[in-house]
């Protein structure tokens, strides 16, 4: 047994739907503009370049339920509703083909932003690490294992705060599907048990303040709904 020089941390994890067991989390990793809608409203041209991906810490992902805090530093927090893929086979250079058997199971979560400090980032060329990695920075629904959800394709996904419907579209709009994502991103890291990947949210990204009460979902995966304090 290895003896530490401070204690461990708590390995960070996921809930399972309908299970007592967890599911542990190694990496986060976020897939940017891979709906060709949002990628205009951001301002891209959403043909099909290759996908570019940033990192949340495991640390990050809470759940998308009850209360979740607003962070610090920022007046301007922005919510992504996301399509969220488990990693439950690692593996490197993953063939399109081959993804889906490295798939343990699928989620919905929201991937959130301080968009103020993103833009400063941009603005200066640096890094934008903060603006998205910050403590529960992606409130998560529990994990769906495969055998219950197939391998989704297509389904609506959707977020609506205070009942109002912000973001409306469908998994088959993403210009990366799911096994293209992971084999890109395989080619850049071996992917191990315990990834996540976020995969991409619709257009209709906006602002959230706090006391809002946020819902969404996506077709037989799931819904949540949290409140911002």
């Amino acid at each position: 047994m290895t003896d530490y020089v401070i204690n461990p941390p708590a390995i960070a994890s996921l809930a399972v739907e309908d299970q007592q067991a967890r599911f542990p989390l190694r990496r986060v990793y976020c897939v940017g503009r891979n709906y060709a809608d949002h990628a205009r409203e951001m301002g891209h041209n959403p043909d099909r370049e290759p996908p570019f991906f940033f990192s949340k810490p495991a640390d990050a992902v809470v759940p998308a339920d009850g209360d979740v805090p607003y962070p610090s530093l920022t007046n301007e927090l922005h919510y992504e509703v996301e399509l969220v893929v488990a990693i439950g086979k690692g593996g490197k250079d993953i063939a399109p083909q081959d993804a889906l058997e490295h798939v343990w199971g699928y989620s919905v979560g929201v991937d959130l932003t301080r968009r103020d400090l993103q833009a400063q980032a941009k603005k200066a060329g640096r890094p934008w690490d903060l603006s998205k990695g910050f403590d529960a920075s992606a409130p998560t629904h529990p994990l769906l294992p495969v055998s219950q959800t197939g391998h989704p394709s297509e389904g609506n996904i959707w977020l609506n705060v205070n009942g109002e419907v912000r973001q409306q579209g469908n998994l088959n709009e993403q210009i990366w599907q799911v096994p293209e994502v992971i084999s890109i991103l395989s080619q850049a890291v071996e992917l191990q048990p315990g990834d996540l990947i976020y995969t991409g949210t619709p257009a209709g990204v906006g602002e959230i303040k706090p006391g809002d009460v946020v819902t969404g979902g996506i077709e037989n995966i799931g819904t949540f709904s949290f409140i911002l304090v």
